[in-house]
């Protein structure tokens, strides 16, 4: 695929509007997002690891779509029987809001575990959406974004000094550039090579030094 990009999501942050990463992890999710209309029984589950942006993209589709899509955040939170009569309700086009349902849960890898039968059934049989773990490039765009948000300046270079030295998920990818905000402002010194490497310390520990 190409290179990542962002989306505007109709929020407000502290660097203006938020946005999300569109690459290698979720551009399907993405795409199918686009078109509910496709989605079998008009319903579709969608589960990724921690900070990974399901309920911003959630945020983006409901924008996307207003009445004609219901979205439910923290969906294995939610009274088993509700949802239920919520998936019944899309297939007789007679939900509260509109003709389709979206499903968001923080499942994680060992999935979602539904007690009751008949719910269970019908989620499986919905589309099942799933971000993965950013690649690289994608990782790099996190990144960028991040400090963006924060309104973090970085110099050139850094998401290439960064990326192979941290974890590939989303949440310590969100983690490092918090701790290189932090370190830079308690130095009151601009986020250069030393601040990411006192941050990247910080998150990993000393072993870290072989890689810088």
């Amino acid at each position: 695929m190409g290179e990542p990009s962002q989306i505007a999501l109709p929020l407000s942050a502290r660097g203006g509007a938020q946005r999300i990463v569109v690459g290698n992890a979720n551009a399907a999710v993405v795409e199918a997002l686009q078109a509910p209309d496709r989605w079998p029984f008009h319903v579709a589950v969608l589960t990724g690891p921690p900070r990974s942006g399901k309920s911003l993209l959630g945020r983006w589709a409901q924008g996307l779509h207003g009445d004609t899509l219901e979205v439910v955040d923290n969906a294995q939170t939610s009274d088993e029987t509700a949802l239920f009569h919520r998936w019944n309700a899309v297939q007789q086009g007679g939900t509260r809001e509109g003709g389709a349902l979206l499903l968001i849960a923080d499942a994680g890898t060992q999935g979602w575990h539904i007690a009751l039968p008949d719910l269970a059934s019908r989620i499986g049989g919905s589309l099942q959406l799933e971000i993965g773990a950013p690649d690289d490039a994608m990782a790099g765009e996190l990144i960028l974004a991040h400090a963006e948000a924060r309104g973090l300046s970085l110099p050139e270079g850094a998401a290439d000094y960064l990326v192979p030295r941290t974890t590939r998920s989303f949440a310590a990818i969100e983690a490092l550039v918090a701790a290189i905000d932090r370190i830079s402002l308690e130095r009151q010194t601009p986020a250069t090579m030393s601040v990411w490497r006192a941050a990247l310390e910080a998150l990993h520990g000393p072993q870290q030094q072989r890689l810088l």
